[in-house]
Formats: C-alpha cells, structure tokens, sequence
C-alpha cells in the first residue's frame, strides 16, 4: 500500500494506524501547496481533490477521506482493536466520534490555516473551536480514551487536529482531560515512529 501524505496535516492520522495495525505501506510526499510530488508529477492525477491522505491499494484502487481510510486501515488487522467490529453499537459511537472530528474540528481549523481569511473571521474560528474543544474535554471526564480505555484510530484523529492548535493560537492547556490524552497518544511508539517518519520530532 501507499500513503500520500503532507507532514504534519490530516495524513498523520492513517500514518498513524498503519503503524499501529502493523501492515507494510510507502510513503509518497504530496505537496498540499504546489499539488506536486516529490518527482514533479501532477497530484491530481492520483487524487481529483487535491487533498491529502489517500491511501493506495496493491491493486490499484484509491480511497480518499481520512475516516473512512483509517476504519480500512482497522478492519484490516482487526487484532490491533483500532475499531469496533462492523456492525456492532460500538462501532457506530467510533464513526460518531470521527465525523464530529472531520466535520466540526478539523474543518474549523481550516480558516485559521488559511491566509485570505479575516482577522474578525479568524477570531470566530477560535472561539468556536475553543467552545468544541471543551465539550470534547467533558467527554472525556473518566475516560483513558474517547471510546473508553481501549485507544482507538478516533484518538489518533483527535491527536492530529487538536495539535493543530498551537500554530493558530488554539489553547487547549485549559482543558486538563484532553491534554492527558494528548500525552497518552504522543507516548504510543507508532505514534513516535509515525512524527519522526514525517519530520515532525527528532
């Protein structure tokens, strides 16, 4: 398998369940600013969307969109207990989880990371985030993890995004339960394996 990824961004969330499911994959850098590859190929021509990650199969087939690359990444070593089995309560809580993750705080960074956006906008986003971070903090009041005390591909999303806070003036030192399971996550060795592979710690 291959994994397209940009260091630091939403990729590192399937790099990091790659690592700890175990399975064999490449590595292939994608230029989220210049939309080319390392050897100056086009990255549309692997991904339409201009996005990273996408995760390669042997066979040729593509699959874009983090939750639904990292819940492949999980039901193919299903001893990794990354996720829930299919079908199962648990497993709708995990694509629960995921989607508030996609949808209310990564794509709440995305302003912030973007230099058109407003000050006055960028403010909103911060706030907005704040308020959804503490609610995530809540959350986790008594628990290891967001599913419990089994980690799950969820927490390493969460990890990914909530990392972000700290380029865009995002504080969550405030917010005791999520930091806690930050530091819980960061210690994983895939984890470590994963931010050195990318560049991101020595």
């Amino acid at each position: 398998m291959k994994l397209y990824y940009s260091p630091g961004a939403c990729s590192l969330s399937p790099h990091i369940a790659l690592r700890e499911a175990g399975l064999s994959f490449e590595l292939v850098l994608a230029s989220t600013k210049t939309k080319k590859l390392a050897d100056g190929s086009d990255f549309y021509a692997i991904n339409s969307k201009g996005s990273v990650p996408v995760l390669e199969l042997d066979n040729g087939e593509r699959l874009t969109e983090g939750p639904a690359i990292v819940q492949y990444i999980a039901d193919q070593a299903p001893a990794a207990k990354l996720a829930p089995a299919n079908g199962s309560w648990q497993r709708y809580r995990l694509q629960e989880w995921l989607n508030f993750i996609t949808s209310e705080l990564h794509k709440g960074f995305s302003p912030l990371f973007n230099p058109a956006t407003g000050e006055e906008h960028k403010a909103l986003a911060r706030t907005q985030l704040a308020s959804k971070l503490a609610w995530v903090n809540a959350q986790l009041e008594g628990k290891q993890y967001l599913m419990g005390d089994e980690f799950s591909v969820a927490d390493a999303y969460l990890f990914v995004v909530s990392n972000w806070g700290q380029y865009v003036g995002v504080e969550v030192a405030g917010l005791p339960n999520l930091v806690a399971l930050r530091a819980r996550v960061a210690a994983r060795p895939a984890v470590v394996e994963a931010m050195k592979a990318e560049g991101l710690i020595k």
